[in-house]
């Protein structure tokens, strides 16, 4: 009988101390977010964004398009460009009127970069100060 009662004794005993392992653990994520968080929203400069607008260009009479099909071949509007002297040569003509017309650019998009970037270079040797990209509009999505 007494060694029942001293196993009995040794099961009551009450443990006085917290495991403050998983407390710790729990403690040190909450300061890590909070640490990778709160320099993204601290620092963020209030500024009021453009609301998107997207209009069609209107294409003045004066402006010219040039086509670059996928193949490399140079259009004047409809008129084929045998080579980028020839472009070079009409892009001068073009450059001296007043008000300088701009130059727009409708190139296929299976076109080589190395097509679009002669007749870029070809607009910058004539002088024409303004080239611009004539893309699709965006589908409207719904």
């Amino acid at each position: 009988m007494a060694m029942a009662m001293a196993s009995d004794e040794g099961e009551d005993e009450v443990i006085n101390t917290i495991n403050t392992t998983p407390l710790v653990d729990v403690m040190l994520v909450l300061l890590i977010i909070f640490l990778i968080t709160i320099p993204v929203v601290t620092h963020t400069i209030p500024v009021k964004l453009p609301a998107e607008r997207n209009q069609p260009y209107k294409t003045k009479p004066e402006n010219v398009t040039i086509a670059v099909n996928k193949d490399g071949d140079i259009f004047w509007g409809t008129q084929f460009i045998a080579d980028t002297d020839t472009l070079l040569d009409r892009l001068k003509e073009v450059s001296v009127q007043v008000p300088q017309p701009e130059v727009h650019i409708r190139g296929d998009q299976n076109t080589r970069y190395e097509f679009i970037g002669k007749v870029i270079v070809t607009a910058q040797r004539a002088g024409i100060a303004k080239v611009g990209f004539i893309t699709e509009p965006p589908a409207k999505g719904g």
